[in-house]
């Protein structure tokens, strides 16, 4: 059957796919969520959610470096990517050899958009609108306030790299009631000086879990040479819009408890 994926490319997926491999942990969760045991065959090394997933299931390689002697073992039927976090050359070299469903999530609209669009691809329809429900349920019920405060999202180190705007954890700052301290609409992730750091002067400066493991020494980095505010965060709860979605509402609220 023919499907326009998030990225508006036609894709002649199976009917009933049964070979499916995953190259973005965040949908391999939702696959695992979505009772599609049987029918995953690959995901990558990145994907270590759910556990037992990650122990059992084929592994073909990283996110932005799949290995294609590993994936065409497997013989796919449907592969499932995401703009970001898979390249274009990834895309390009196998959606020629098989279907290739890409997400394009940059708020919780389109996360939504994702999660329903894989329902019906896997014939899980019904599961797909359950979990919808309920995450919208679970943002709905406990809307955040704005806090007024300027935050500084930081995801690598050494160049400092931040998340700026058209991404989805700069939807999660806002969520979580927090001004993004990069303004720039085309500036999605920034290499930032130390001294650009200094003329932004965040409120906060939050340090995520991933893809660079901040941790306390960090935080006492900016408060002894930046003479700044710094706190920890999960960085799978901001970044991950699959079905881990569940969690993040009552986590962004306990985050902005605790930092005003």
């Amino acid at each position: 059957m023919e499907v326009v994926d998030q990225f508006g490319r036609k894709v002649d997926a199976p009917e009933y796919p049964k070979r499916i491999i995953s190259l973005v942990p965040s949908q391999t969760e939702l696959l695992a969520d979505f009772n599609l045991d049987s029918n995953v065959v690959g995901i990558t090394r990145f994907c270590e959610r759910p556990v037992e997933w990650f122990y059992k299931k084929s592994r073909v390689g990283g996110t932005k470096d799949p290995d294609p002697e590993r994936i065409a073992a497997l013989k796919p039927d449907l592969i499932l990517g995401n703009a970001e976090e898979n390249t274009r050359k990834t895309v390009y070299e196998l959606e020629k050899q098989y279907p290739f469903w890409l997400s394009d999530v940059k708020d919780l609209s389109s996360a939504y958009d994702m999660m329903l669009s894989i329902g019906r691809l896997t014939h899980r329809n019904d599961t797909a609108l359950h979990w919808v429900t309920k995450i919208k349920d679970a943002f709905e019920s406990a809307p955040l306030e704005k806090t007024g405060l300027k935050v500084l999202y930081l995801i690598w180190r050494d160049p400092w790299m931040a998340v700026g705007r058209d991404t989805f954890i700069h939807s999660m700052i806002e969520e979580a009631g927090f001004e993004n301290a990069i303004i720039d609409p085309n500036s999605r992730y920034p290499k930032l000086e130390e001294s650009e750091i200094r003329e932004l002067d965040p409120d906060l400066i939050l340090l995520s879990s991933e893809p660079y493991p901040f941790n306390e020494e960090h935080v006492d980095l900016f408060k002894k040479e930046f003479n700044m505010k710094a706190a920890t965060v999960d960085g799978a709860l901001f970044s991950w819009y699959g079905t881990r979605l569940l969690h993040t509402p009552r986590y962004l609220c306990e985050l902005q408890k605790q930092l005003t």
